[in-house]
C-alpha cells in the first residue's frame, strides 16, 4: 500500500512553479486547512504519486482512499470537505455568473500560459499578445467588487490570483487601462493566505521580476 494512503491528513502532491497546483494550495490556504505538502520534480515523479495517479500529474490530492487529480474537481471538493469560510457565493444567480467567469479564465487565458511557456519565441510573443489583449478587455470587472465579482474572496480569485501574480515572470505587461487588475493583485498577494500558499520558487519568480 502506497505510503501517501497511511496518511491521516490530506496529502497535496505538487509542483514547485505549476500554475494549477498553485491555485489549490490557495484553495487550502484560504481555508486554513492543515496538509502535507509533496513538491513534485516533473521528470522524476515519486513513486506514490505514480501508484496513485496513472497521469502522474500535479496536482493530485490524497484524502484517505479518496485521490483527486483535476484542478476544478480538487477545488470544489476542498470548499464541500471544509465549508468554513465558503468560497462560493450562498446565491445561485452569484454562483452562476462567477461560475462562468472562470471558465471563460480557463479556456482562453490559461492554455496561453501554457503556449508562453512551453511554446517557440514566436509562439510564445503571440501567446503573450492575446493574454494581454484578453486579459485588458476584461479589466473593468475586476474594479467592480473587492475580489472578483463577489465582496468576498472566492474559488475564482484563488484561480486568477495564481495567474496574475506569474504576469512579470510571463512578460505580459498590461497598459494602463488595466491597472485596476494589478490593484486587485495587490491586494490579494497581502492576504497572508496567499503568502502562506506560495513555495519558495514562486517567491522568486517575483524577486526576479523586480530585479
Amino acid at each position: 500500500m502506497s505510503s501517501a494512503r497511511l496518511r491521516n491528513m490530506l496529502t497535496l502532491y505538487s509542483g514547485k512553479t505549476d500554475l494549477h497546483s498553485h491555485q489549490v494550495r490557495l484553495v487550502l490556504a484560504a481555508k486554513g486547512v492543515t496538509y502535507d505538502l509533496i513538491l513534485v520534480d516533473p521528470g522524476r515523479p515519486p513513486e506514490d504519486l505514480i501508484d496513485l495517479n496513472p497521469y502522474q500529474s500535479v496536482p493530485t490530492l490524497v484524502d484517505r482512499d479518496l485521490v483527486l487529480h483535476e484542478v476544478d474537481i480538487i477545488c470544489d471538493y476542498i470548499d464541500e470537505r471544509y465549508p468554513h469560510p465558503p468560497l462560493m457565493p450562498v446565491d445561485p444567480i452569484s454562483r452562476a455568473r462567477l461560475r462562468m467567469a472562470e471558465r471563460r479564465a480557463e479556456w482562453e487565458w490559461l492554455p496561453l500560459v501554457e503556449e508562453i511557456t512551453t511554446g517557440n519565441k514566436a509562439q510564445a510573443d503571440k501567446a503573450r499578445r492575446h493574454l494581454r489583449d484578453a486579459m485588458t478587455t476584461s479589466a473593468p470587472v475586476f474594479k467592480a467588487a473587492k475580489f472578483f465579482l463577489n465582496p468576498e474572496m472566492s474559488i475564482a480569485d484563488c484561480l486568477l490570483a495564481p495567474l496574475v501574480w506569474r504576469l512579470p515572470w510571463l512578460e505580459v505587461q498590461l497598459p494602463r487601462e488595466a491597472q485596476g487588475i494589478y490593484d486587485y493583485g495587490e491586494r490579494i498577494f497581502r492576504n497572508p493566505g496567499f503568502v502562506r500558499s506560495l513555495t519558495p520558487e514562486e517567491r522568486q519568480m517575483r524577486e526576479l521580476s523586480n530585479a
